[in-house]
C-alpha cells in the first residue's frame, strides 16, 4: 500500500518545515516539497496541519498484578488509548517472578503479543542478584531486551541494596544494557508507614508523608555517584522532586553519563490532590509534591536537565464496584476502593499513556514553556534513542517506520473520561481545555485513528527487538 500525505507542516526534534511524507509499504520512503503521488497511491491532505513522529512513551505497566488485583488496562486496552493520544510505541516492564529470565519473558509475551495494538518492548526489572541471575544476563539482550530497573524501595520485595545495584550496574554496562532506577529510600518509608499506621494516620495524603521527597533526592544522588563508580550509564524514573532535578543537573555537569525521565503528573499535581475527598485517584509512586516542585521539574524539562516525559502509565479503577461499557461491554475491574480504610492498601497507580501528548501540547507548547522541537524531542525522538530504536521510531527519515501523528493545531475541547479511551472510571485531567489535538495516526503505514475512529485491532502490534549500547543523551 502507498500513501503520500501532502502539504503539512513536519515537527521533528530539530526542525519545522513544510513536506510531504510518501509511504510505501509500513516504512516512509521519501520526504520532500511536492512530491507527485505516485499511480493509485491514497493522497491525505494536511493543509493546516502538523505531521510529527508518532509518540514512544518509554514508561508503561499494563495487565500488572498489584495488591489483589490488576491494571485496568492490558496490552490492547492500553494501546488502544495510547494510539488516540498520538503514541504509537510504549515500552512496559516484566516483573522479576519466580523462575529464569528467559521464563519470565516467555510469560510476558504471553500476556502481550496477541493483544498488542501498537509495537511495544520490554524492560526487565531486576530484584534478586544470584549466580543464576549473572549466569542468565546474556539472556536479556538475546531476547531484544536493553534496558533493565532497579529499586532502591520497597523492601522485602522488590529492593535491592546498594551493593547489588553497583553490581547489576557493573553487569549491564558490560554488556551495554541501560539501566533504570526507582529511587527512594525504602528504610525510611518502612519506618515511616508503621508509625502513620500505629498512629491511626490511614487517609490518602499520608501516602505522600510516608514517602519524604528527601529520600528520593539522596537515592538518585546514591545512584548516579554508583553509576560514575561502576562505569555505566543510569536513567532515573518517574522524577517527581526538584531536589531530584538539582540532582541530575549536578550528576550531568561533571559528565556522568546519567540521564532522567518525568512525567505529566509530576508537573502538574501536588500533595493538595491527594487530599481531596477522591484522593486516591493520585495515588501512584512516587507520590505529587509541591508546586515548588512541578515547577523545578518544568524548569528541568524546559532547559534541557530532563531527557523524556513518559507517564509511568498503570490504571486502576477509582471504584471498581461499578462497571464502566468498554467497546459495548460492561467492565468492572477491583481498584482503588480496595484501600478505603487504608492508604497502603489503595493500588499505586494512575491512567495516562493517552493523556500525555495532548495534554503537553496545550498546557507545554501551547503555553509556551516549551517549542514543538523540544515536545517531539522529550516525546518521541529522545526515548527512542536512548532505548535503541532509533531511527526506526521517532523520525520522519526515510527508511523509518510509518509512525506517523498528523494534528489539528486549532483543534478545541473539554478533556476527560468521555474523551480518553482508557478502560478505568475517571481522568486525572477532567474538564481541562485543550488546543491541538491528533486527527489521524498511523502505525508502520496503516492508519489506526480516523478522528474518533479506531481502525486498529488486538495482535497487530509488533514487539521491538532493541539494540544494545544504545545513545546518552
Amino acid at each position: 500500500m502507498t500513501t503520500i500525505i501532502k502539504n503539512g507542516t513536519l515537527i521533528t526534534a530539530a526542525d519545522t518545515f513544510e513536506a510531504d511524507i510518501l509511504i510505501e509499504g509500513e516504512k516512509i520512503s521519501l520526504v520532500g516539497k511536492n512530491l507527485q503521488p505516485p499511480a493509485g497511491a491514497e493522497v491525505i491532505d494536511a493543509s493546516g496541519k502538523l505531521v510529527m513522529p508518532g509518540g514512544v512513551d518509554p514508561h508503561v505497566h499494563l495487565n500488572l498484578p498489584m495488591f489483589g488485583t490488576v491494571s485496568s488496562d492490558d496490552h490492547y486496552t492500553g494501546h488502544k488509548a495510547a494510539a488516540f493520544g498520538g503514541t504509537t510505541t510504549a515500552l512496559d516492564f516484566i516483573p522479576h517472578g519466580p523462575g529464569s529470565f528467559r521464563e519470565n519473558i516467555d510469560g510476558w509475551h504471553a500476556r502481550a503479543d496477541d493483544l498488542a495494538a501498537i509495537d511495544f518492548g520490554f524492560h526487565m526489572n531486576v530484584e534478586r542478584v544470584n549466580d543464576d541471575v549473572r549466569k542468565e544476563f546474556h539472556v536479556l539482550g538475546e531476547e531484544g531486551i536493553s534496558s533493565i530497573k532497579v529499586f532502591s524501595a520497597y523492601n522485602n520485595r522488590m529492593r535491592l541494596q546498594d551493593g547489588d545495584i553497583f553490581r547489576v550496574l557493573r553487569m549491564a554496562g558490560e554488556r551495554g544494557y541501560l539501566t533504570m532506577m526507582h529511587a527512594e529510600n525504602g528504610d525510611v518509608i518502612e519506618q515511616l508507614v508503621a508509625e502513620a499506621l500505629a498512629n491511626g494516620n490511614i487517609s490518602t495524603e499520608w501516602h505522600a508523608h510516608t514517602r519524604p521527597a528527601w529520600g528520593a533526592v539522596e537515592a538518585a544522588l546514591r545512584g548516579f555517584a554508583m553509576a560514575e563508580q561502576a562505569g555505566a550509564p543510569l536513567y532515573l524514573v518517574h522524577m517527581n522532586t526538584g531536589g531530584e532535578t538539582d540532582m541530575l543537573q549536578y550528576a550531568r555537569e561533571r559528565g556522568l553519563p546519567v540521564m532522567g525521565e518525568t512525567c505529566p503528573q509530576y508537573m502538574f499535581f501536588t500533595l493538595e490532590d491527594l487530599q481531596r475527598p477522591d484522593g486516591a485517584k493520585w495515588i501512584c509512586s512516587p507520590p505529587m509534591r509541591s508546586k515548588a516542585d512541578n515547577e523545578r521539574i518544568w524548569k528541568g524539562v524546559m532547559e534541557g536537565t530532563i531527557q523524556t516525559i513518559g507517564t509511568d502509565h498503570c490504571p486502576f479503577f477509582y471504584d471498581g464496584t461499578k462497571p464502566i461499557l468498554y467497546e459495548g461491554k460492561e467492565v468492572a475491574i477491583p481498584g482503588k476502593e480496595l484501600g478505603k480504610n487504608n492508604f497502603t492498601e489503595i493500588p499505586n497507580g494512575l491512567p495516562g499513556i493517552g493523556d500525555r501528548l495532548p495534554i503537553l501540547w496545550t498546557y507545554g507548547v501551547g503555553s509556551g514553556k516549551i517549542t514543538a522541537n523540544q515536545f517531539v524531542a522529550l516525546c518521541s525522538t529522545n526515548p527512542a534513542k536512548i532505548f535503541g530504536m532509533y531511527p526506526r521510531k521517532g523520525s520522519l527519515m526515510p527508511g523509518a517506520d510509518a509512525d506517523i501523528a498528523i494534528w489539528d493545531p486549532e483543534k478545541t475541547l473539554e478533556y476527560g473520561v468521555k474523551v480518553a479511551h482508557h478502560r478505568t472510571d475517571y481522568n486525572l485531567f477532567e474538564g481541562w481545555k485543550l488546543k491541538g489535538y491528533p486527527e489521524k495516526v498511523f502505525l508502520r503505514g496503516k492508519l489506526i485513528v480516523d478522528g474518533q475512529k479506531w481502525m486498529g485491532k488486538a495482535g497487530m502490534g509488533r514487539y521491538l527487538h532493541r539494540d544494545a549500547s544504545a545513545e546518552v543523551l
